[in-house]
C-alpha cells in the first residue's frame, strides 16, 4: 500500500511541477529556473531529503543561495551545488524533512549579475510525504 502511495506521489510530482516561465532570450548572467526534481522512490516524514532545481543561463552564472519554501510559511535559503545531469544544468539542495502529506512548495534563487544580487523567477511542485 504505501509502495502505491508513494508511486501516486511521484507521479503527481510530475504533473504539478510547474515553472513560471519568463519570455524572451536569457542576457549574459542571468538565471532562470526551469523545474524541481526530488530524486529517489519516496520521501519519509521528517528526514531530510535532496532536491534537484533544474535551470538554464546564458554562461556561468554565479548562483548564491536557492529559496524553498510553502506559500505562507518562513522561507528557508540554502547553499547548493551546481552539476549537469546529461544535458541539463541543475543546483543540488539538501532541504529539511517536511511532516507527512502533500505539500506545495516554491522555489526561487538569488545570484549575482552585473555586482548585483537578483533574484529569479520562481517555479513550484507538489511534493507528497509519506511515512
Amino acid at each position: 500500500m504505501l509502495i502505491s502511495i508513494l508511486s501516486g506521489g511521484v507521479f503527481l510530482l510530475g504533473i504539478f511541477s510547474c515553472a513560471t516561465l519568463q519570455k524572451g532570450p536569457l542576457v549574459p548572467g542571468e538565471v532562470r529556473l526551469l523545474s524541481i526534481d526530488v530524486p529517489g522512490a519516496g520521501i519519509k516524514a521528517n528526514l531530510s531529503f535532496t532536491v534537484n532545481v533544474f535551470f538554464d543561463s546564458v554562461g556561468e552564472p554565479e548562483i548564491t543561495k536557492v529559496c524553498l519554501y510553502e506559500p505562507g510559511q518562513d522561507q528557508n535559503c540554502f547553499d547548493a551545488s551546481y552539476f549537469i545531469l546529461g544535458t541539463k544544468r541543475a543546483l543540488r539542495v539538501h532541504m529539511p524533512g517536511l511532516n507527512t502529506g502533500s505539500h506545495r512548495v516554491e522555489c526561487y534563487a538569488q545570484y549575482i549579475r552585473d555586482g548585483q544580487t537578483r533574484k529569479t523567477n520562481v517555479i513550484a511542485t507538489q511534493i507528497l510525504v509519506g511515512l
